[in-house]
């Protein structure tokens, strides 16, 4: 037991360790009354025609399922009729980061078939696709999965599979807002939770199939409902739901 706990500090340490000797180079606190449109992109509609976003989610994103209350940046799933709705936005060519720490202070929504995520894409998405351009999950959930958060990297070399990954259990991970972050360097990338190291992807031989993190990345953050990942079956009764975002920090 003492050596369990002894770990578990370390690891800490070390997180704190390596954000001191940073800089912070960039915060969105969303203090203002709407999304900071230098900031932000905010995507519409379906994703046709790759349709239901790639993953036969069920959302229609709109730029109306979203408000900043508080301080915090609230973002709406929500069902009229037959028709879900939510917010996915990003900073695409507005804001971009190659290596450095990634901090995100959210809460989440709990409802089954919600997915929530907040992660990163290369900045040479458009030119070389996906998932060449390499994608960093720096947190997802779904409600279907209680307790759990997935932290994933995609590459051409997993071909979009996901098996660059792992699964964390954290029984009160529902309650109240965590942190999640990345810390990103030329050899590797580490996960963290509440500054508890959860996973480190670390290829041992690294090219342009299993290494794209040598280039600027954006942002991401959105609340999809159903897919593939999400599961087929969504809880109406407990929608509308919520996915608080609290800030995104980035040190460098």
């Amino acid at each position: 037991m003492k050596k369990y706990i002894i770990l578990i500090v370390g690891v800490v340490s070390c997180s704190f360790a390596q954000q001191t000797q940073r800089k912070l180079v960039w915060e969105e606190n969303f203090n203002g009354k709407t999304l900071d449109e230098k900031v932000w992109n905010i995507e519409i509609g379906d994703g046709c025609p790759n349709c239901g976003w790639g993953n036969n989610e069920r959302q229609l994103y709109t730029d109306s399922n979203h408000a900043i209350e508080k301080g915090n940046l609230v973002i709406k799933a929500k069902k009229e009729g037959n028709k879900y709705t939510s917010t996915r936005i990003n900073t695409k060519s507005k804001k971009e980061f190659q290596y450095g720490r990634f901090e995100i202070r959210a809460k989440l929504p709990v409802a089954n078939g919600l997915w929530p995520a907040f992660w990163m894409l290369g900045s040479n998405f458009k030119e070389a696709g996906w998932p060449k351009c390499g994608e960093i999950d720096i947190l997802e959930y779904v409600g279907r999965e209680p307790h759990v958060i997935f932290n994933s990297l995609h590459t051409q070399d997993s071909h979009g599979n996901t098996i660059n990954t792992k699964k964390t259990t954290i029984p009160d991970i529902e309650k109240g807002f965590h942190l999640y972050a990345i810390d990103w360097d030329k050899d590797k990338i580490a996960f963290y939770v509440d500054n508890q190291l959860t996973y480190t992807f670390q290829p041992k031989e690294k090219n342009e199939n299993t290494w794209p993190y040598n280039q600027p990345f954006y942002f991401l953050a959105n609340l999809a409902i159903g897919g593939n990942f999400g599961g087929q079956i969504v809880d109406d009764a407990a929608l509308p739901d919520y996915f608080y975002i609290d800030y995104i920090k980035v040190y460098q």
